[in-house]
């Protein structure tokens, strides 16, 4: 991760010395200054959509100014999902796409994702390029500047093609659970849904600005499964709050690991020959239980680095289609460049109309493997590869389990935090395992204990 970027885009707190209308301001003049000096176009063009967060409005003004102040004419789509942005972007032939969004996270923080040319999240080493840009971009951002953009409407464009996927009445006396976090799909899913015939019962649709996530949303799903049992519904389903993720919950009230989802897709896939070249992307924190269930219908799983991105890279070196990491976000790359909520359940209600079967069953047909973790706090983050003891240590649970289990240790990318699991089908030797590796890395770390 760079001095600004982060796993998915800049995020903080707004207010701080990233997530505000000044830096905004030289954000957008970096991304117009990286794209004058990467783009042929005579005339480059931008498109900017945003969550609905409270502070959304000035970081958009402000980026919009940046980028107009070097000739980057600017498409403002208003409040839209995320995965909007590189559709539009798509349709218009735009030349970048910035969604100003948090995702998950409070109403107090904010963020800015980038979508290049090709509707994709950026590489490293475009990041780089825009973050050098932004040490040099000093103009004060002037409230008096007069923003010059066209302004679309993003919401209609993506509710009539994500409307498309399915039949129209396709879900004729189905009752569905949506739960809109208060955010960007307030107003797009639901509609979709409705289009497609069910009836829809919406919680987390009344945004404020301050209430996005707040309680609802894809980070809790108590009020969903509860909504589910209470209303008799058929199935729930909850987004994030920028909607490029998809937490799903069975009739009978319980949430699907996702894990478990992002398997039933690739299976249903293998079944109908659409899965290409045979092949699922998942990242290193995906459940070993994926691995097996795919092989034994016929294909494979491969494993990226944690982040929709390094999936959907994956995906594009590895000729895959479907793939996607346990949190929920999915990318179907045959309908979309990025990860979509609203897209993966269109997905998910396609499977359970060719199945005929209640997600409660079709969820028995994968068996996750038992986990065991721990995140110790260490002083100093030194080298794994330079840790015998812990390494050994590695080395003796691979070889205790064979192609039953595995151990992932990492260090985490923004904390002090070394990350330890084990996971097999020996529930018992799983956690001798992990014993084994906290007793290994507390030889060799200043471990800090709570």
């Amino acid at each position: 991760m760079g001095k600004y970027f982060g796993t998915d885009g800049i995020r903080g707190t707004y207010g701080d010395r990233f997530i505000n209308p000044d830096f905004a301001y030289r954000f957008g003049v970096a991304v117009a200054e990286y794209l004058s000096q990467t783009k042929s176009n005579s005339q480059l063009r931008a498109v900017m959509g945003r969550d609905t967060r409270k502070s959304g409005t000035q970081l958009v003004d402000a980026i919009i100014r940046g980028l107009n102040s070097r000739g980057v004419f600017v498409q403002d789509i208003g409040v839209v999902p995320t995965p909007a942005v590189a559709k539009v972007l798509l349709a218009n032939d735009a030349d970048i796409g910035v969604a100003v969004t948090a995702s998950h996270n409070p109403a107090a923080d904010n963020g800015y994702k980038l979508f290049d040319r090709h509707g994709c999240k950026l590489s490293d080493v475009d990041e780089d390029a825009i973050e050098s840009r932004i040490e040099g971009a000093v103009t004060p951002c002037s409230d008096a500047s007069t923003i010059q953009t066209e302004v679309l409407d993003g919401s209609a464009f993506y509710v009539d093609s994500m409307a498309s996927l399915l039949h129209p009445g396709c879900l004729s006396g189905w009752k569905i659970v949506l739960d809109l976090a208060n955010g960007a799909t307030a107003q797009t899913s639901p509609e979709v849904f409705r289009r497609w015939g069910a009836e829809v019962i919406a919680i987390g649709d009344q945004p404020d600005g301050l209430n996005i996530n707040l309680g609802v949303g894809s980070e809790h799903s108590d009020l969903l499964c509860k909504a589910v049992l209470e209303e008799g519904a058929r199935l729930g389903i909850a987004h994030d709050g920028d909607g490029d993720r998809i937490v799903v919950c069975d009739e009978n009230g319980t949430v699907l690991d996702g894990d478990v989802l992002l398997c039933l897709y690739a299976l249903h896939a293998l079944e109908t020959d659409a899965l290409r070249n045979k092949t699922l992307v998942a990242t290193i924190q995906s459940n070993l239980g994926l691995d097996h269930a795919v092989k034994a219908a016929g294909g494979r799983v491969l494993r990226a680095n944690v982040g929709d991105r390094h999936v959907a890279e994956m995906m594009r070196k590895e000729g895959s289609n479907i793939g996607g990491e346990s949190s929920g976000h999915i990318i179907f790359s045959d309908h979309a460049t990025t990860g979509d909520g609203l897209l993966a359940a269109a997905k998910l209600l396609e499977l359970l109309l060719d199945s005929d079967q209640p997600l409660s069953q079709l969820r028995t047909r994968v068996e996750l493997f038992p986990q065991a973790t721990v995140n110790l706090k260490v002083v100093e983050k030194l080298p794994i590869e330079e840790l015998p003891a812990l390494n050994s240590a590695i080395n003796e649970a691979n070889d205790a389990f064979g192609e039953e289990g595995r151990v992932l240790v990492r260090y985490s990318g923004t904390e002090p935090k070394l990350r330890m699991l084990s996971e097999g089908r020996d529930r018992a030797l799983v956690k001798q395992i992990l014993k084994d590796l906290i007793a290994a890395a507390k030889k060799e770390l200043d471990i800090i204990e709570d």
